[in-house]
């Protein structure tokens, strides 16, 4: 589906126009004509499929249509982390360059004091769109700075990251603020029962919308140690022994073991750096600035940036312990090999988890090549992929609908100020949506 064929304002076609995007991801294809017939979304989708336009579209498209309160929030989108709110608020300009009436903040931690001026003045004078972190926008409500009272769409942008960052408490005080009318839009790259709690408790009724995760890039040489717990270190060992390994990420899902992975690798003088939760957030800015500047050579971290950060140049990924599902090893994996470039994407297997990676290997549609242990290791557990080898049991759920076959969108990250019009702006004329007998009636009032 074209841009064009959807019920979008004729000003949002423009800016599109403006930025070489016309056809629909499936995405938004599927969320935009439900979003804008107020339906509640759950959207199910993983990262680069263009579900941020999925939803600032319609809800732009209808807040410059008008009929909503001045000077009042009337849309909040929810992030996980600064850095995502950050992307949002760069897709936010672009989509709304020839939006004169609809203004947005984004309010996120880890700054100055005046950065909070800016923002509580912000919200105050009452932005249409504030996309923000859990904690920020919830130290301004306490402040007072916040009427939520008026608030007509609520999104959540990758809820499973938020609720394993442990802001479930804090996006349901957020949510009791807001009016039993609001519009809730929330996406999830995954749908543990969790979400589908938090879904129950927060939608209305809600559209489900799932699209199937795609499978990794070709370019990505996967390989895997089956191991004991106990010889994963050794292994690391001999990784960084044998080659002078430069721009890895080493994930984890326990920030302890990160902690103690970045130590032995301190101990053997690798130049690393670690992420998780415990960090402030300009101490993870700190650390992210470091390792994308090439200051630091290996970055040890939880699953906190294996979604929505951007880093070009990495040539290998370690999982020093197998993800939940396979959703979790696309992304992280999808971390290397990128712009064009070749990538290497090593997963240790312990025997409590090949029931896990049989799944992963049964959504890949292939096994990945199992690589003998080091000499001095001695030998590992034998590859089963039963139940009885370990692991926790929980399947993949992967949602399958008919693949469209559309192109892939590029993310909108042009800026509105650097953009060159070389030709006249194109003129669209949107679709007329088919009257109900009750528009009718207002139509002729």
């Amino acid at each position: 589906m074209r841009f064009e064929e959807t019920y979008l304002n004729d000003n949002i076609l423009d800016a599109l126009y403006d930025m070489h995007f016309d056809e629909c991801t499936p995405i938004q294809e599927k969320c935009i004509p439900e979003i804008l017939d107020k339906h509640d979304i759950i959207g199910v989708a993983q990262t680069g499929t263009g579900k941020t336009a999925a939803y600032l579209l319609p809800i732009l498209s209808m807040l410059d249509d008008g009929g909503y309160p001045q000077n009042s929030i009337n849309c909040i989108v929810m992030s996980p982390t600064r850095e995502l709110a950050q992307q949002i608020d760069q897709a936010m300009q672009g989509f709304g360059y020839y939006l004169d009436g609809v203004s947005s903040v984004a309010v996120y931690g880890g700054n100055d004091g005046n950065r909070y001026d800016q923002e509580m003045k912000s919200l105050k004078l009452g932005a249409d769109v504030v996309i923000a972190t859990p904690g920020r926008l919830l130290s301004h409500i306490r402040m007072g700075n916040v009427d939520l009272s008026k608030v007509s769409f609520f999104v959540l942008d990758e809820a499973d990251r938020m609720l394993d960052m442990g802001f479930s408490d804090d996006i349901m005080q957020i949510a009791s603020k807001l009016p039993a009318t609001v519009q809730t839009i929330m996406f999830s790259a995954t749908m543990p029962e969790k979400i589908q709690q938090l879904a129950r408790t927060l939608l209305k009724n809600p559209v489900e919308v799932k699209i199937a995760v795609s499978k990794p890039a070709e370019k990505i040489k996967q390989s895997a140690y089956v191991c004991y717990e106990s010889q994963k270190i050794g292994i690391i060992k001999y990784l960084f022994s044998t080659d002078q390994l430069k721009r890895v990420i080493i994930f984890s899902g326990k920030k302890d073991k990160v902690k103690e992975i970045a130590r032995e690798l301190k101990h053997l003088k690798i130049n690393c750096c670690q992420m998780h939760s415990d960090l402030t957030q300009q101490e993870r800015d700190e650390v992210m600035y470091e390792f994308k500047s090439g200051q630091k050579d290996v970055l040890v971290a939880t699953d906190i940036v294996a979604r929505g950060i951007d880093i070009d140049d990495i040539l290998m990924v370690i999982n020093y312990d197998v993800p939940h599902d396979a959703e979790d090893y696309v992304h992280r994996i999808g971390r290397t090999a990128r712009a064009d470039r070749d990538g290497v994407a090593i997963t240790f297997v312990s025997d409590k988890d090949m029931y896990a990676f049989g799944l992963i290997e049964k959504f890949l549609e292939k096994e990945v090549e199992k690589t003998p242990l080091p000499d001095g290791l001695g030998s590992g557990p034998q590859y089963v992929t039963t139940k009885k080898s370990g692991g926790n049991g929980k399947g993949n759920r992967h949602g399958d609908r008919k693949k469209k076959g559309k192109k892939s969108r590029p993310k909108p990250t042009e800026d509105k100020g650097v953009q060159e019009k070389q030709e006249p702006k194109k003129k669209h004329r949107r679709k007329k949506k088919p009257q109900t007998a009750e528009s009718k009636k207002a139509e002729q009032k």
